[in-house]
């Protein structure tokens, strides 16, 4: 069943009822931002942000939500690259950012859209360079005992 709303899979404690619902609300938004206590120029400035946020949002709106998600994956991808491209690779940071890639490649199988066999190529790619690293530090560290 697909619906508009956030599905809940997760709820640690099983707090989450129909009032306390912790995806997104539109009357959440900055139409109740008030300007009282600023001056012209303030007031002015704020109102552009408010604006330009809303104008940010409604772009975002119409976007699917796989592609975001696609985008944002793309961004651990990012993360463990840089993380695994120091002189001296950062194997427990890059270790994160990959498990979380893979959490979300593999939890939403299927719902990544057209995006998703790059993604699972990229994750792929990523798990084997890591390992070719891992090996190659292991290695030289062992060199270096002799």
């Amino acid at each position: 069943m697909t619906s508009n709303r956030a599905e809940r899979d997760f709820d640690p404690d099983g707090t989450f009822d129909d009032d306390t619902d912790p995806t997104f609300d539109d009357t959440d938004d900055l139409d109740d931002l008030t300007f009282d206590d600023t001056d012209d120029t303030d007031r002015e400035q704020a109102e552009a942000v408010a604006s330009e946020i809303a104008a940010v949002r409604a772009r975002l709106a119409r976007v699917p939500a796989a592609t975001v998600v696609a985008n944002h994956t793309m961004g651990l991808y990012e993360l463990a690259a840089i993380h695994l491209s120091q002189d001296v690779p950062n194997f427990s940071e890059a270790t994160l950012a990959i498990d979380a890639m893979a959490a979300l490649i593999d939890r939403l199988q299927g719902r990544l859209g057209a995006d998703e066999a790059t993604l699972r190529e990229s994750l792929a790619q990523l798990r084997l360079a890591f390992v070719t690293l891992k090996d190659r530090s292991a290695s030289s560290s062992s060199d270096t005992d002799d």
